[in-house]
């Protein structure tokens, strides 16, 4: 392997001091144009690069913003990254990714290198509701923004939606559709969003005065379609199936119509679906879901324009707690299907 060109080289070649070789990289206004075009002419017949990430490292000044999500694979959270690399990009910062893949020790894992590189900043969406990492990253003297996360703590900045209101909106509609034995597909409940999803749900039960037994939890280790093809499985092995089933994500909701479908279940007419997140996918599905929307990108662009400001004004920033609304969006995998009336015969 050949060795990268040093400034040094750059320097003997030239014919001037490496301190010299820096002013043309970083203050060329100071140096002779001569000099300048020696320099530079050095550095092009070289094919010297600089090493921005040292220069920023030594000059305590980095630009670059960790951004820990539970699974990159989610379509919800590529949307939420790409708000926050358009953020991040316009104000001059790289974005270094991160997968969590919702495990507490790769997430610990991913922090710790976070804080080894000494990004400007970290946005996270916690697995734990006990926020360790965060305190990690905070004990560091980091900023850092909960994404995905909404928090009571005023020292903390945090964008979510909120998704109680999102699980009572999804069940409160099969309600409505007149779906009586719902089965509630849920990640687990350590992760705060599967919990609030939850809660939800019960929540939209109570206020129709119905029996708490219309509604059912299903647990399923991650929120991603293999889970939902494993529940699905689950539900048609049953004696009596459940005629509604609410997702904790639209991943989970694409792996249960998958097999419903395959299976010969018509949906929604035998059982409805809905998901949650409103990703692409669920409106090209083979029958379009029903889902719960969040403004994903704008969710990354909020959380990212929070962490930025503490990092550049710390002094004067102000902790905020965003929390934007969820929208239910209906489509055929819910919607009751009305049957024209026969006519009597005159």
């Amino acid at each position: 392997m050949v060795a990268p060109v040093s400034i040094r080289d750059v320097a003997t070649r030239a014919k001037v001091s490496v301190g010299t070789v820096s002013n043309v990289l970083n203050r060329p206004e100071v140096v002779a144009p001569a000099t300048r075009d020696r320099v530079m002419g050095a550095i092009e017949e070289l094919g010297f690069v600089r090493n921005d990430a040292a220069r920023q490292l030594r000059s305590g000044t980095p630009r670059a913003i960790g951004l820990v999500v539970l699974d990159v694979g989610n379509p919800f959270f590529t949307d939420v990254a790409r708000g926050v690399e358009d953020t991040a990009s316009e104000a001059g910062h790289a974005v270094i990714l991160c997968n969590s893949d919702e495990s507490s020790q790769r997430e610990a894992r991913h922090v710790e290198l976070l804080a080894e590189q000494r990004v400007h900043g970290v946005l996270i969406t916690p697995v734990d509701t006990d926020l360790a990492a965060v305190r990690r990253l905070r004990d560091r003297g980091m900023s850092v923004v909960l994404l995905d996360h909404p928090t009571t703590d005023p020292d903390l900045c945090a964008v979510a939606v909120d998704d109680r209101a999102g699980g009572e909106l999804a069940v409160t509609h099969l309600l409505a559709e007149g779906y009586e034995r719902i089965v509630m597909v849920n990640g687990p409940s350590r992760i705060h969003q599967a919990r609030q999803r939850h809660d939800g749900a019960v929540d939209a039960v109570r206020k129709a005065g119905r029996d708490e037994g219309v509604l059912e939890e299903l647990e399923v280790p991650a929120l991603n379609v293999a889970s939902g093809q494993r529940a699905a499985e689950q539900l048609l092995a049953r004696s009596t199936r459940p005629d509604a089933v609410f997702c904790a994500n639209d991943l989970l909701a694409l792996g249960v119509l998958q097999v419903l479908v395959r299976a010969g279940v018509r949906v929604p007419e035998d059982i409805a679906i809905v998901g949650y997140d409103d990703i692409d996918f669920a409106a090209a599905a083979a029958v379009p879901l029903t889902s719960v929307r969040q403004p994903r990108q704008l969710i990354g662009r909020t959380a990212a324009e929070l962490v930025i400001a503490e990092t550049m004004t710390p002094a004067e920033h102000e902790h905020r707690h965003v929390l934007f609304a969820p929208e239910l969006v209906v489509r055929e995998s819910s919607r009751r299907v009305q049957r024209p009336r026969r006519r009597g015969r005159g």
